[in-house]
């Protein structure tokens, strides 16, 4: 038997009978058939972990330059109480009088106009205290099954305040609940587990948390309505999708109908799905005079996971249309173009919103004269904010030791912090090598070309082989037509895309010679940036309440079937109860 403090007492729990499960500082008791686990989510954790301390930080200096323009204006009002007769007659005007101490009372509204990072809900002016005293930040994990991330998050991240972790099944909670017994008093100070509906739960609590924590198994559209109402003015809604058949467009009217948004099959699939997740999280908070600001957009092994901003201001809410595009897809040669939803035009002070210009391309593709697929809308302004992405590298190099998937999430973030934030989508020179039925050239001469050419063109963190470029796609082919004189194809039936194609003659004149930034920094100082998969079966687990059967082993591997859990290895239980509500947490 083994005895574990908190702040509630102490309980009794036989070891014997759970399996002990350590991540970063974090120890959570395991039983076969409990609750829904997955190792690899490992990632997840650690990159939230990181952001999280970046947010932390980030915070604290907003709300001190805050401070600092508020007392700026304090300075102000002694200036114009002096051109009163009396004070009297100033406080039947309503004016704000000079206290005794010398300090003035601050406005509390500030001007919708200008995202305010800190809400008014985080600034404590209690009396006989520093004025502008910020709380720590609340966290809210809405489906947090056994409580890992919640534990992680009190534990690991300095500065953090009151983690709340919720879940709609009972065992779950009881797990959570023993597991922040089982982490001592730190745990028990911060963390409380909840059973009850996420979806209810943040509704009633309405701009309550500085931080929410989406990560479901399967789509989370249903749960962003309520989320995107429980973030603070200026907090951080983190959101993890896993469906990514239907986001990368195997069923797009099923995609249509959860994130109202239509998917193509192209190689850039992936970065649409983080696309048409920031573009459902914006319509929802558009719905209550909210809008949102990315800062990171990953793609992680079988998942995607944004991190935003929100923000209250009906004024900047109507730039939505301009950062939302429909995207045109070539059926024949995988040429695509965007056609932004609104446009503005200003004059003098003054700023009209007007819908965009079109159609943005002909019926037929002016490059090899097929039809066009139409999908989206997705959202085409930047994804990530390169200044936070820089910081959360630092901090995850300085603090290496602290992050179990160091390796993978620095690989991640340094990819990152090279690709070019304004190019929505990316090309793959392999398809436009396949159209052409031409070798290819290597990445280094083809980066050289469209550099040589006057323009941008950077990796992306999605595909190894993904080339972002704001090149437009006919200089794109011009390129490829001078590389084709100088290594011929085989003669193509002349209706071919490749055939059509090939059959103009390229207006500019590719120059092949190697471009000083051909290589990215962490290309030339041969940083990794992409690694193979963790481990054998890696990916996603099964959801509680299926049956394992024969046709799960290529998922979780051949000793799933005998029901044997390796928990040493940090392996996945597999035999899952029947599940009690949906939708189950994956945590």
């Amino acid at each position: 038997m083994h005895e574990t403090g908190g702040g509630e007492g102490t309980m009794s729990v036989d070891l014997n009978d759970y399996a002990i499960i350590k991540e970063g500082e974090a120890e959570i008791l395991m039983r076969k058939n409990e609750v829904f686990y997955n190792p690899t989510q490992v990632d997840n954790r650690d990159m939230s972990i990181a952001v999280l301390r970046t947010f932390i930080s980030k915070r604290k200096n907003e709300h001190e330059a805050l401070l600092l323009k508020r007392t700026k204006a304090a300075q102000k009002a002694p200036e114009k109480d002096s051109c009163e007769p009396d004070g009297e007659a100033a406080e039947e005007s309503g004016m704000n009088v000079e206290n005794t101490n010398g300090e003035c009372e601050v406005p509390e509204e500030i001007s919708q106009d200008e995202p305010c990072s800190i809400s008014k809900e985080s600034v404590k002016t209690p009396e006989g205290k520093g004025r502008g005293e910020m709380r720590p930040p609340r966290v809210l994990e809405a489906l947090a099954a056994s409580g890992l991330r919640s534990l992680r998050y009190a534990r690991e991240v300095e500065g953090i305040g009151q983690v709340v972790a919720l879940d709609n099944d009972k065992v779950s909670v009881e797990s959570c609940k023993r597991n922040i017994k089982f982490n001592g008093s730190v745990a028990c100070s911060k963390v409380e587990s909840h059973l009850t509906d996420a979806r209810v739960y943040m509704l009633t609590h309405p701009k309550e948390f500085d931080v929410v924590d989406l990560d479901p198994y399967g789509a989370p559209s249903v749960f962003l309505d309520s989320a995107v109402q429980s973030v603070a003015d200026g907090g951080m809604l983190m959101c993890t999708a896993t469906d990514m058949a239907v986001l990368c467009g195997s069923s797009g009217e099923v995609c249509y109908s959860k994130y109202g948004s239509y998917p193509l099959r192209g190689k850039y699939c992936h970065e649409m799905a983080l696309r048409i997740l920031l573009a459902c999280i914006e319509s929802h908070a558009n719905r209550y005079k909210r809008y949102i600001v990315p800062v990171l957009s990953v793609k992680m092994n079988f998942y995607v996971r944004v991190f935003v901003r929100i923000y209250t201001s009906a004024s900047a809410m109507k730039n939505t249309p301009i950062k939302l595009s429909y995207v045109y897809q070539c059926t024949g040669c995988d040429s695509f173009h965007l056609q932004p939803i609104g446009r503005t035009v200003s004059k003098n002070n003054s700023v009209r919103y007007l819908p965009g210009f079109g159609p943005a391309v002909r019926q037929d593709c002016s490059d090899c004269g097929k039809k066009f697929n139409m999908g989206g809308p997705i959202w085409s302004a930047p994804i990530h904010d390169q200044e936070w992405v820089t910081s959360i590298l630092a901090d995850v190099k300085s603090m290496k030791d602290k992050y179990p998937a160091y390796d993978r999430i620095s690989a991640v973030l340094t990819t990152i912090s090279e690709e070019l934030p304004d190019v929505p989508l990316f090309l793959s020179l392999h398809n436009l090598c396949a159209t052409l039925k031409c070798t290819s050239p290597s990445a280094v001469i083809f980066r050289s070309a469209v550099i040589n050419a006057g323009f941008r063109i950077s990796g992306t963190h999605v595909n190894p082989l993904g080339l972002k470029s704001d090149a437009p796609m006919d200089v794109i082919w011009d390129i490829m037509r001078c590389w084709v004189k100088s290594h011929p194809v085989k003669t193509q039936p002349p209706d071919q895309p490749g055939s059509v194609i090939l059959a103009k003659e390229p207006v500019l004149q590719a120059n092949f010679a190697r471009a000083v930034a051909s290589l990215s920094k962490a290309q030339a100082k041969k940083v990794t940036r992409f690694l193979p998969n963790p481990e054998s079966h890696w990916g996603p687990k099964l959801r509680a309440g299926r049956q394992i059967t024969s046709k799960h082993i290529s998922l979780l591997g051949p000793q799933a079937l005998n029901g044997t859990v390796n928990h040493e290895n940090g392996e996945e239980p597999t035999a899952k109860r029947q599940k009690i509500e949906e939708p189950t947490p994956n945590s």
